[in-house]
């Protein structure tokens, strides 16, 4: 009789690590129970589709099974991810014409700036932002990485990085603003 599968669910996730390096497929399968969420919601910011944001965190994860007896220290698994999943959406981008998202529709903008009752989630005002400034401002807020870890993560100028982030803030803000004027309305 077989010994009853190995549960790794309250393991420290170094020693998970170590064992999937080592070829362990359940042990590489817990990683992917952790991670895959998060995965997919930075996936899903970056792209704003949640159909591509899940086949392109399925790619990062084949790409990590492949790569992860690579990795040298199992505590850093976290970041490495990230730099796995950035690199499938650069190889994506690259792959496909960049300049069809490279700037939103002013058009529509135009519509929703003249409708300020239109509902517009976070996600939704990313999208409005180009590629680059979306990526470093979903990794600045969302990821909580430093401009100088996105520049060496993005291969961007950090002063650029910081540019990005500042006016794709300044956007998001102007997106957004509905919600502040609502929210006032709102208070007694």
């Amino acid at each position: 009789m077989a010994p009853p599968p190995t549960s790794f669910a309250d393991s420290p996730e170094a020693l998970v690590v170590g064992l999937a390096r080592t070829g362990d497929q359940q042990a590489f399968a817990e990683l992917v129970r952790r991670r895959q969420s998060w995965l997919r919601n930075l996936m899903r910011r970056c792209c704003n589709d949640e159909a591509l944001a899940d086949d392109l965190a399925q790619q990062a994860l084949l790409q990590a099974w492949k790569d992860i007896a690579k990795l040298r220290q199992p505590q850093k698994f976290a970041g490495w991810l990230r730099r796995l999943a950035m690199n499938v959406w650069y190889q994506h981008l690259r792959r496909n014409d960049t300049l069809e998202d490279a700037a939103s529709n002013p058009d529509q903008l135009a519509d929703e700036a003249d409708h300020p009752n239109v509902e517009m989630d976070l996600d939704r005002a990313l999208a409005h932002l180009a590629v680059a400034p979306r990526t470093c401002v979903v990794l600045s807020y969302h990821e909580g990485l430093s401009h100088g870890e996105i520049a060496e993560l993005t291969a961007i100028p950090l002063g650029t990085v910081k540019s990005h982030i500042k006016r794709g803030t300044a956007q998001l803000r102007q997106l957004l603003s509905a919600y502040q004027a609502t929210s006032m309305d709102d208070l007694p």
